[in-house]
């Protein structure tokens, strides 16, 4: 599924709730649902600034595409941390950088999050495309290096 459909996914998931107590419900529900975040990867460099509560990301790039996982110890953030890994992960770096969470306004969430939560949000989602850019640019080092290996060779 390419990452607009997947957004449109969510769109049309948060659309069947009718109160916004049916929609924090459905992200924490969300939250709990996330895989386990490994505990070696739940160190202050995979900690994400700007969140008030305490949210950690880790990323790992793998045949071409990135990878992630998140936790986050705020329940509500959890959840966040949930829809931004179902949006992003697994994706081209390319998709990541070109891509901005839309889903988030379209489903009403960017004006029912306190200014705290929505800073938090969108440090994460920075956090993200850094972690797609640095892989970006080791996948376009290698691919010269083994370039000039084959020249040389």
């Amino acid at each position: 599924m390419s990452i607009h459909a997947t957004q449109q996914e969510i769109v049309e998931e948060f659309a069947d709730f009718f109160d916004w107590e049916e929609k924090y419900a459905h992200i924490i529900a969300l939250g709990r649902s996330l895989a386990p975040f490994p505990e070696e990867h739940r160190t202050d460099a995979n900690k994400v600034r700007g969140c008030q509560s305490q949210v950690w990301l880790h990323a790992e790039f793998k045949d071409g595409r990135v990878h992630f996982w998140g936790d986050s110890d705020a329940l509500i953030v959890k959840g966040l941390v949930a829809l931004a890994l179902r949006v992003y992960a697994g994706r081209t770096s390319e998709e990541i950088t070109a891509t901005a969470p839309d889903f988030i306004s379209q489903i009403g969430l960017d004006t029912h999050l306190s200014p705290t939560r929505t800073n938090g949000f969108a440090a994460m989602i920075k956090q993200i495309k850094m972690y797609a850019i640095g892989f970006s640019v080791l996948a376009q080092q290698q691919t010269r290096e083994q370039m000039h290996e084959q020249k040389a060779a």
